[in-house]
This record gives structure tokens, C-alpha cells and sequence, in this order.
């Protein structure tokens, strides 16, 4: 039993992955762009399937956090691609957004990666999308909004292979599935209702940002297995 569809490249940085979605023409999109360790990989990835970086047609942000938008500034200005993302997340793009709570320690923690590890340029969000809208890459993908972790978090649902990435819904390594650490939600009160959207979605895949292997039955189980432990 296939593990996930084909054309799904894992981009593995320091603190999770991003993606690398490759079509049968050769047309790629970028999912997230990392935090550091990302970008000589995307270049390589591309070199080995014989593609340049004009091949990468957008990068679709699942949330603005550092480790899924540190490099996104030099994946637009390499690649010359639009990046696609929530309004909602150009604040946290750019640095500015307005952290309470224990959650201000995420704020820190950015604020000291941007200096320590010179990431997290500024970058523009050129086309916002919606809940719901339709992208025309890799075959068809949906725009699932999952807000909780960030008010603009979102996943990308593909209809023709019935797998969600889930961005930062959750967390799926063989020691320990889990939700986002408090510090890092925004809106916590929103997790509980984005669950059970990806639930009643009911893909057959699901590939979140952080993992260990890549396995969307293998995520899916997990998926199941945490939602069952949290109710």
C-alpha cells in the first residue's frame, strides 16, 4: 500500500519540514519554507529531478511562524514565485505580531531566532486566499482554515488523492503525538473546532509539518489515535 501519493518530496530542516510538491509537467510548489538547513535542499531536490527554480509555480504558507516562514523571503526572491497565504499571517511574517499571554514566549523565541540565525527577512503574502478556495497546483488543492496554533493557520486538502497536509495541527513522531506546546497557540480556544474539521474531513493521507517519516496512513492512525485520547 502506497505511504503517500507520488510527487511529495520531505524538505527536513532543524525544527520540522517543509515540502516539496512536484506534478507529472514538472510544475512544483513549495508548502512552508523552513528555518534553517532548507533552502541547499530545495535547490538540490530540484537539481536531482532536473528542474531549475522557475519550476516552483507558488509557496503556499500553512502559518507565519519562523519555522515555516524564516526562508520565505529567499524562496520568492530564487524562485520569482508568489507566495499564498492567510492575510491573517502577514503580522507574524513580519515580526510585529502582537503576542499575549504565556504565548509571548513564542514572540521570544522568534525575536531571538531572527537575530541568532539571521532568518525571517520580511516578505509579502502577493495573493491572500480564503477557506475554501481552490489552487490551481498539484492537481487541485483546497484550502483548509485550521485556526488555533495562529488565527490564519490553514492545511491543503488534495480531493485527487484524498490526503490533507495538516500543517501544525498536530505533531506525529513515533515517541510522542502531540498538539502544538501552549506557548504556541494564539487561540487556543480554537484547536478543539479545527480538529474536528480534519476529522470530519476524513482523508484518507494526512502529512503534518513535523514528523518522522513520511506516512500518510501511518499520520492518519495517529491523528485518530490522538483525538480519541483528548476526548
Amino acid at each position: 500500500m502506497a505511504r503517500v501519493p507520488p510527487g511529495i518530496h520531505t524538505i527536513r530542516g532543524i525544527m520540522g519540514v517543509c515540502h516539496l510538491l512536484v506534478d507529472a509537467q514538472g510544475d512544483a510548489v513549495l508548502i512552508d519554507t523552513g528555518l534553517v538547513g532548507e533552502p541547499w535542499q530545495i535547490r538540490w531536490r530540484l537539481h536531482r529531478l532536473g528542474l531549475g527554480p522557475h519550476a516552483i509555480k507558488a509557496i503556499l504558507l500553512t502559518h507565519g511562524h519562523l519555522d515555516h516562514a524564516g526562508n520565505l523571503a529567499w524562496a520568492k526572491t530564487w524562485s520569482g514565485a508568489p507566495i499564498y497565504a492567510h492575510p491573517l499571517e502577514q503580522a507574524h511574517i513580519d515580526g510585529t505580531y502582537s503576542y499575549v499571554g504565556v504565548n509571548r514566549w513564542c514572540g521570544r523565541l522568534e525575536n531571538a531566532g531572527r537575530i541568532l540565525l539571521r532568518v525571517g527577512a520580511r516578505a509579502e503574502i502577493d495573493i491572500p486566499f480564503a477557506d475554501g478556495d481552490e489552487l490551481p497546483f498539484w492537481g487541485g488543492l483546497r484550502v483548509i482554515h485550521l485556526p488555533g496554533h495562529t488565527l490564519g493557520h490553514c492545511g491543503f486538502y488534495s480531493a485527487r488523492h484524498d490526503l490533507l497536509f495538516s500543517g501544525d495541527l498536530f505533531a506525529s513522531y513515533f515517541f510522542n503525538v502531540h498538539l502544538p506546546p501552549a506557548i504556541l497557540n494564539s487561540a487556543p480556544e480554537l484547536i478543539p473546532a479545527s480538529l474536528e474539521k480534519a476529522r470530519a474531513l476524513d482523508p484518507r493521507f494526512m502529512v503534518p509539518q513535523h514528523y518522522d517519516v513520511l506516512d500518510g496512513t501511518l499520520h492518519r492512525r495517529r491523528f485518530d489515535r490522538l483525538l480519541n485520547r483528548l476526548t
